[in-house]
């Protein structure tokens, strides 16, 4: 049979249906849309308007992001390896959906930092670009995480680095709290399919409940090791309920020192709890974030 028009599994196209029926055929269309480039400058090596001219002499169309602080955007992807100052670590390659992440996270100097499923080690970086912080990443999968320490080394950034379960803390945790955690947990990726376009093919409907079920148990883990006071930035690169505002909504219920942050981009729409990019929502990948604070009395 011809493949549907949208090229989705028809089990997500009707997973979008239902949980974005007014954005499901826009979400379709912009997976099916080559994305920009986008890359992330790095704070602590120099300004971003100095790497935007030395791109531009490069030959390369390079504009600064409109909101997102260290965001730069060229029109197509190209070897970034041969653009001026990758080696030097002047920027990183990450999409604005997932720099969003080191804005909703809010480090300060000397905090500590828990980035609990952190490779390749993007969001770690900027949360190190941003602020002086001590910073633990934690990856469950040996060879993953030494992708974490090739970009660490690259941007000449320096964190804990632990191979360690984010769902068992008792095996790797010092037992001194976080002052910020991020969970950018395991999911679907839903939200990457113009980037990873092989996730149509792996991705299987009953993955989605079993995801689910490990989101939650990260999440309650790790609870726990936020300090009284604390933020906690959950995260997935998912577009559907069931892996997003259900797990939080989850945890709230359960946890009654747990409360909700309330916030907006400039770009994407309010979920039930948190707040949802839907692919090409400013021309975004799709990320879900919500923001949680710990009562300081508990």
């Amino acid at each position: 049979p011809p493949p549907p028009r949208h090229a989705h599994p028809d089990w997500l196209a009707v997973a979008l249906a239902t949980d974005w029926p007014a954005q499901a055929e826009a979400v379709m269309a912009a997976d099916n849309r080559e994305p920009p480039l986008m890359l992330r400058a790095n704070r602590r090596h120099g300004e971003r308007a100095t790497l935007i001219t030395a791109l531009r002499e490069a030959g390369q169309a390079a504009e600064a992001h409109p909101w997102l602080a260290d965001g730069i955007v060229l029109p197509h992807s190209t070897d970034v390896t041969r653009l001026p100052g990758f080696a030097e670590g002047a920027f990183a390659v990450q999409d604005g959906a997932a720099q969003a992440a080191a804005e909703l996270v809010e480090a300060r100097d000397g905090q500590r930092v828990l980035d609990a499923c952190a490779a390749p080690g993007g969001k770690a970086c900027h949360l190190l670009e941003r602020a002086d912080v001590e910073l633990t990443a934690l990856e469950m999968d040996d060879h993953r995480a030494t992708r974490i320490r090739q970009n660490l080394e690259r941007l000449q950034l320096a964190a804990k680095l632990i191979v360690g379960d984010a769902s068992h803390p008792s095996a790797w945790w010092d037992g001194r709290p976080f002052d910020r955690i991020l969970i950018d947990a395991p999911c679907s990726a839903s939200g990457v399919l113009r980037r990873r376009p092989d996730v149509r093919l792996h991705r299987r409907e009953s993955d989605i409940a079993e995801l689910g079920v490990l989101q939650r148990r990260i999440l309650h883990a790790l609870w726990p090791l936020l300090a009284p006071g604390g933020r906690l930035v959950y995260a997935t690169c998912s577009l559907l309920r069931a892996e997003n505002e259900v797990v939080v909504a989850d945890l709230l219920a359960a946890q009654a020192d747990a409360e909700v942050v309330p916030f907006d981009l400039p770009v994407g729409q309010r979920a039930a709890v948190g707040w949802q990019i839907l692919p090409g929502d400013g021309d975004l990948d799709g990320m879900y974030y919500a923001v949680l604070h710990k009562h300081p009395g508990s």
